[in-house]
Order: structure tokens, then C-alpha cells, then sequence
């Protein structure tokens, strides 16, 4: 599955494919467990919970608070609501490999 990364997203698909090859589930079984695995880490953030991953990284939920932008067309100063923002952290590990390439 390396050489897909490479060449652009990795999908879904992607990882049901490589679980089917790797551990062997039929097809179905696959896709579902990759599905089963992604619901499990969007319920978790949805209901306000980081999400930590050993040795990959931890997808984490920021409050930004009110604040004034600008209309970089106008000029004109409009302000920015209060949001949650979902940043990704990779574990050094992840890092150290990504540099390694």
C-alpha cells in the first residue's frame, strides 16, 4: 500500500484492500472492519474526545474562540465565530519516518 500513498490519496478502499490482503478477510469482512474502525474514531471525536493512536499520533479537538478577520478583498474587518477545529498530531515515530521517506 506504500507505493498508492505515493501516488495520491489513500481511500477506503485502500485500506480494505490491504486488510483483505494482509490478514485475509474476505472482502466484506474487510470493508466492514475498516468502517466499523472509522465510525469508532468520528463517535469519539463527535461526542468531544481526543483521539490517540500509539506510534501514529492523535487526532485532537481545539476551541477557537470569537475573533476579528479581515475580508483580504476589502479590507473590511468581519468577525469569526466560535468553532472546534480537529488538528492531527503524528507521534515522533510517524515523524521520524515521514523524514526518513
Amino acid at each position: 500500500m506504500a507505493s498508492k500513498a505515493s501516488a495520491g490519496s489513500v481511500t477506503r478502499a485502500d485500506l480494505a484492500d490491504a486488510v483483505h490482503r494482509e490478514i485475509g478477510l474476505s472482502r466484506t469482512e474487510s470493508a466492514m472492519l475498516v468502517e466499523s474502525v472509522l465510525d469508532r474514531i468520528s463517535d469519539a471525536l463527535i461526542a468531544g474526545s481526543n483521539v490517540k493512536i500509539s506510534s501514529f499520533g492523535s487526532f485532537v479537538l481545539r476551541k477557537k474562540g470569537l475573533r476579528v478577520g479581515r475580508n483580504p478583498k476589502t479590507g473590511v474587518e468581519v468577525p469569526i465565530e466560535p468553532r472546534t477545529v480537529l488538528t492531527f498530531r503524528p507521534s515522533q515515530l510517524l515523524r521520524e519516518a515521514i523524514n526518513r521517506g
